[in-house]
């Protein structure tokens, strides 16, 4: 594990910055000195995680008559104990995943990246996850080590006999538990209705229109004539390798679906939405997909609007998570630059950040599908990849899955 050498009263030393030295930086010389700072209290980080993990494993907290390792952190080191309890969390980890911890000590991640990783790394997937924390956002990593995870696939039984509605009068709540299926229909549905209620003068939050759209759902059928159906004109989408569906040998497989803005699905629980769910299934094949228009329409179909959708999950400005107020535009121009309305062309952005490109004030490049660069009026270039989820079940590792099914190696 390679280490700096931190000497703790460096920090306490560190000379305060007048007001007057700090107008005098300009907006660059700011930005280079809280990278370097972010990168010193990193390697701090990683010392302290470091230095944890041992001081549990020797029970020190014992010592000091604390219940946990974490109570012990909160108390003797004046942090919060959501805070302790993430320094904890990393810290037992810490010992298992020496190039991840050396990463940190050195300033080359951060310690949420670390944190994001830890419950899923293993001495033999670190280094591979390592390179994956240098070139992947926080938020991506989660989303990544969720995937990775080898819980037992859930019971639909179980799943359905967890369906829940608690109303909790004093402070006019409900609270519901769904299976996934479900959550994501009643999702659909109420985001459709709270689009087409306009908000007042900007007033009417987002929030306020999901829970208007809910009152409208309860109050009236889905045609608007307060009679009640079974039916329903929203669908979510579950997106599968077509040898998912076609396979009929039995076998166990490594091949996944994506519940649209869910997560990744097991093969089983793909086959079960395929057999009994009134959703609809958007199939891709192992030799790419067929979202090209080229030059033939302007506006993107409604195919591509979701695979686009499924595979950015967000506006792909590098740091925003806007999902719902996030269309999809060219990269190319369809005019004057003769962009094609191809997959590979479209993005999904938010309308402050489309804003910035369309006015030229950042300039957007490369293939969405693989690397996309973002550069500002600075020229410092953002980097944007693809979801993880998305990569799982259409790109490569989904190609290799269907590959060894069909030599006999899978």
């Amino acid at each position: 594990m390679t280490r700096i050498e931190i000497a703790p009263e460096a920090a306490l030393s560190l000379p305060p910055i007048g007001d007057a030295v700090m107008a005098a930086m300009s907006t660059a010389e700011l930005g280079a000195r809280l990278d370097d700072l972010f990168r010193f209290r990193s390697a701090l980080d990683g010392h302290i995680v470091q230095l944890l993990g041992e001081a549990e494993r020797r029970g020190a907290h014992y010592e000091e008559g604390a219940t946990s390792a974490t109570a012990w952190t909160a108390e003797r080191f004046h942090v919060s104990t959501p805070s302790a309890r993430a320094l904890v969390r990393v810290a037992q980890k810490a010992w298992d995943v020496p190039q991840l911890v050396g990463a940190l000590q050195s300033g080359d991640i951060s310690f949420d990246k670390l944190r994001a990783l830890s419950e899923a790394a293993t001495p033999e997937t670190e280094g591979e996850l390592l390179d994956e924390a240098r070139r992947r956002t926080v938020r991506e990593l989660t989303v990544l080590a969720g995937s990775m995870r080898t819980a037992p696939p859930p019971d639909p039984a179980v799943e359905q006999e967890r369906r829940s509605l608690r109303c909790n009068e004093t402070v006019r709540t409900m609270t519901v538990q769904l299976p996934p299926e479900s959550f994501a229909e009643a999702r659909s549905r109420l985001e459709s209705m709270a689009k087409e209620i306009p908000s007042v003068d900007g007033e009417t939050s987002w929030d306020q229109r999901m829970a208007d759209a809910f009152m409208g759902l309860i109050r009236c059928g889905p045609d608007g004539d307060g009679e009640s159906s079974m039916s329903s004109p929203y669908f979510v989408v579950v997106h599968v390798p077509v040898a998912a569906l076609l396979d009929e040998a039995g076998d166990e497989s490594d091949l996944a679906g994506d519940l649209e803005r869910g997560g990744l699905l097991s093969l089983e629980a793909v086959r079960r939405v395929a057999c009994d769910a009134t959703i609809t299934l958007a199939v891709d094949d192992d030799m790419g997909h067929t979202m090209y228009e080229g030059r033939v329409r302007r506006d993107p179909s409604g195919p591509q609007h979701r695979e686009v959708r499924r595979r950015d999950r967000h506006c792909r400005f590098p740091g925003c998570t806007n999902v719902v107020f996030a269309n999809v535009h060219h990269i190319k121009e369809w005019k004057p630059d003769r962009g094609p309305t191809d997959l590979d062309n479209l993005v999904l952005l938010c309308v402050h950040h489309h804003g910035l490109v369309h006015s030229k004030q950042w300039s957007m490049s490369g293939n969405p599908n693989q690397l996309l660069t973002f550069v500002g009026p600075n020229g410092r270039a953002l980097k944007s990849l693809p979801s993880p989820l998305w990569t799982a079940v259409t790109g490569p590792p989904a190609s290799r899955a269907v590959a060894a099914r069909r030599t006999g190696g899978g």
